[in-house]
């Protein structure tokens, strides 16, 4: 989607606490959620560490003990949502890449989740962590749905199965770049539909250019 993290059980969540009780997931989804609810009302500037812990009936040092700042916490926050991401088995390549695209357009749709990315993509550019966290909560976590859909596909005939691991990583992280970018562009910032249509004519594209794809 690493500085600034403790160790978790996985890249990007939560920082776990060295002593004390163990950690609650209840309590963890709950500050997640105010941490949500709070970027809608509140806006991505007003929000405060302070109104997310009385929004999740909490202490706000139960919050410090998770997330060193607002910075991560708001990353953690929208993480949970591209996590739900899935890459649906709708039968070939195209199909499948239509309905992610379209899926995490409606993703990006959301107040909370367009808030919060624009929020930390906007303070990350002076802040080297936070594009850390970033990459590790959201874009390395995300990756996932390339390699299945390329795997799938590979399995189905419809892409060559790659025979050096270098290349494959390399070309993973390409389509990725191609589409998230293509996706957030156009939804956030030329604040166009992310429609069927749309998604086809882009699918089309992108699926052409995974056979010139060097290997």
């Amino acid at each position: 989607m690493v500085a600034g993290m403790s160790s978790s059980t996985h890249p990007g969540a939560p920082r776990t606490s060295r002593t004390g009780r163990p950690r609650s997931a209840e309590t963890d989804s709950a500050i997640l959620e105010a941490t949500r609810a709070s970027l809608v009302e509140l806006g991505w500037s007003k929000l405060t560490m302070g109104d997310v812990a009385t929004r999740a009936g909490v202490a706000k040092t139960t919050l410090y003990r998770r997330w060193a700042n607002k910075n991560e916490l708001v990353v953690d926050a929208v993480a949970v949502l591209f996590d739900e991401l899935e890459l649906a088995d709708r039968g070939s390549l195209v199909a499948d890449v239509e309905g992610v695209v379209l899926q995490f357009a409606e993703l990006l749709g959301q107040p909370e989740t367009k808030t919060a990315l624009m929020g930390v993509v906007a303070e990350s550019t002076c802040d080297e962590a936070l594009r850390a966290r970033i990459r590790s909560a959201i874009v390395e976590r995300q990756k996932r749905l390339v390699v299945e859909g390329r795997e799938r596909a590979q399995a189905r005939g419809e892409l060559p199965y790659e025979a050096d691991p270098e290349a494959e990583a390399r070309n993973t992280d390409l389509i990725f770049d191609v589409v998230a970018g293509a996706v957030v562009h156009r939804a956030l910032v030329s604040a166009q539909p992310v429609d069927a249509e749309w998604a086809r004519r882009f699918t089309s594209l992108l699926v052409s250019g995974l056979a010139a794809l060097p290997r």
